[in-house]
């Protein structure tokens, strides 16, 4: 996946970085105490995609109370692109363990109360930011039968203001060393935190200026959250750019954002240093270069939440290849074999790993599907066709929906070709126009699943172009063994952005595309990554459009700093 931290400094960092606050209350609790009432602490876990259970938090306990609102709050970043499944526990403490830490009760010696779980996009996509679970309970866990519902825990999520509030400066530095034999330096800037042990950790970099012992670049953007607060150290440094990537330091300087803040409104340089070792001691060189802050801004930007506590929705739809280049779908080496043992295939999977992500953003969870490069019965090739067989709809039920259409799909269609993406992609605008015409407040998301290199290539770029300009977005991936090389075109991270055969340049990149062979690699999921570039897309379309949050909308922000 490509990021776009240089490029655009603020998408990237607020899709990435988004945190929330949960707290937590809860109703008829189990009452536990036979002379009082129970004593309720609150236990909660993260989920793993193995089900392995790594506890996140514990509450204080509640004296007493059967109707607890607990004032410990849990701090957690927001994932768009994976599903973050979170268990809560209640217990009753028993009263001889008041006095420990509760980081220390042994469970097994506490009354369990109920428990609850929930996602936490269940919880970001509710207009008032609550969610209310039935806290469950079974008597003997090994025994089978409905458990016992034994009151409410509700979960409230809050977004961080400081998720939200960015700070724009103009840097520009003056009379710094020259680097290079027959020209001037070719600066850049590196701006880092300090972590708690001292070592930098790069955020944020500017771009290189030319020929040039004077720069102003130009603007970078950090958020209070990104370098921890407007009080935490920062370090500066000026470097020549060489092509080696051996860069030169030119010089640093050491201060937090309300210091840089401080010298903008005094309108002060502050002189860069050099660190130089002489015998076991370390000695600051003041040079006579310094850097200016020209432009200081703080403002609080509208998030991808924002839109979404507003009522705005993704909209999943999925198009698959059933060109002949698949196979034969009834032999074990075909992309589209369906295996006896409940093995996923690639289109399988693609489908669920995508779809589960996607779904909690849709109310209606109603979803178009359809096939490409077949021919249904009795009929000629068609490159866009209903996956539920009907002439009329497109939609079908849930995820669940999806998989059916597409397992019946294969029984009633001829695997032909060639691989055409136009059709599919001019359909998905269609419906995305229709929806802004009558003022809905939907965000299309097209999945093309696709065994090979399309055909149509230009017809395609037009499509895109053309959408581009729509609330839509596509995600491409590539299965089986093809060169995928030309499909990366599409994707404006690689290069230019697409031009149709007119001259019309896209307004915005709308294409994400991956190869599903790179699945198995690296330590984030390739799914992950090729929806975590879906918010920034999102954000980029509502901010070219001038769409901005309805102000009555319920934003939930806390200070963190």
């Amino acid at each position: 996946m490509s990021t776009l931290l240089f490029r655009s400094p603020v998408y990237t960092f607020f899709v990435k970085t988004i945190s929330m606050q949960l707290s937590f209350s809860a109703t008829n609790l189990r009452d536990r105490d036979v002379l009082s009432k129970s004593d309720p602490m609150l236990i909660g876990y993260t989920k793993g995609k193995d089900g392995t259970l790594s506890e996140a938090f514990r509450t204080e306990v509640v004296l007493n109370s059967l109707n607890p609102t607990w004032i410990t709050k849990h701090t957690i970043t927001f994932e768009f692109e994976a599903v973050q499944t979170l268990v809560f526990c209640a217990y009753d403490i028993d009263t001889q363990f008041h006095n420990i830490d509760v980081k220390m009760l042994k469970l097994e010696e506490q009354q369990f109360l109920g428990e609850a779980s929930c996602v936490l996009s269940e919880v970001v996509t509710r207009p008032s930011r609550s969610l209310t679970l039935d806290l469950l309970y079974r008597e003997d866990p090994t025994m089978s039968g409905n458990p016992q519902h034994c009151g409410q825990l509700i979960v409230h999520a809050e977004e961080c203001i400081s998720s939200k509030t960015l700070v724009e400066m103009v840097l520009r530095c003056s009379d710094l060393e020259l680097k290079d034999l027959f020209s001037k330096s070719d600066p850049f800037l590196l701006i880092s935190k300090i972590a708690e042990v001292g070592l930098p950790i790069p955020v944020c970099k500017t771009e290189v200026l030319k020929n040039d012992h004077s720069p102003a670049w130009k603007p970078v953007y950090l958020s209070i959250q990104q370098v921890g607060s407007k009080e935490s150290p920062l370090m500066i440094e000026c470097f020549n750019f060489n092509s080696s990537g051996k860069h030169d330091l030119l010089g640093k300087v050491k201060k937090s954002l309300a210091e840089l803040e401080k010298l903008h409104s005094n309108g002060e340089g502050e002189n860069l240093f050099l660190t130089t070792t002489v015998g076991h001691n370390h000695q600051n060189k003041v040079l006579k270069s310094q850097l200016f802050v020209d432009k200081f801004s703080q403002s609080s930007q509208r998030t991808f939440l924002d839109y979404l506590a507003g009522g705005c929705e993704l909209n999943f739809m999925v198009a698959v290849d059933f060109t002949a280049s698949n196979g034969n779908p009834r032999l074990p080496d075909s992309l589209h074999y369906l295996d006896p043992s409940g093995r996923l295939n690639a289109y399988q999977r693609t489908i669920i790993e995508v779809g589960e992500v996607l779904k909690f953003y849709d109310s209606e969870k109603r979803f178009p599907a359809w096939g490409f490069g077949a021919r249904p019965i009795d009929g000629p090739v068609s490159h866009c066709f209903n996956l539920n067989g009907s002439n009329n709809h497109c939609e079908v039920d849930g995820i669940q929906g999806i998989m059916t259409a597409y397992t019946s799909a294969l029984y009633n269609v001829s695997l032909a070709g060639p691989t055409l993406f136009g059709p599919v992609i001019s359909n998905a605008a269609l419906i995305a126009s229709q929806s802004l015409a009558n003022g809905g407040k939907k965000y299309f998301v097209l999945l093309i699943i696709t065994d090979g290199v399309v055909t149509d290539l230009q017809e395609t770029i037009d499509a895109l172009v053309k959408a581009s300009n729509l609330p839509l977005s596509i995600l491409i991936v590539g299965v089986g063994g093809a060169d995928f090389k030309e499909m990366e075109i599409f994707d404006a991270d690689k290069g230019d952005r697409l031009e149709t055969s007119s001259g019309r340049i896209a307004s915005r990149d709308i294409v994400q595309f991956i190869p599903f062979r790179d699945v198995q690699s690296g330590e984030i999921s390739v799914f992950q990554a090729l929806l975590a570039e879906l918010p920034s897309q999102f954000l980029s379309y509502m901010r070219s459009s001038q769409m901005v949050p309805n102000a009555s909308w319920h934003l939930g922000l806390v200070h963190l700093y």
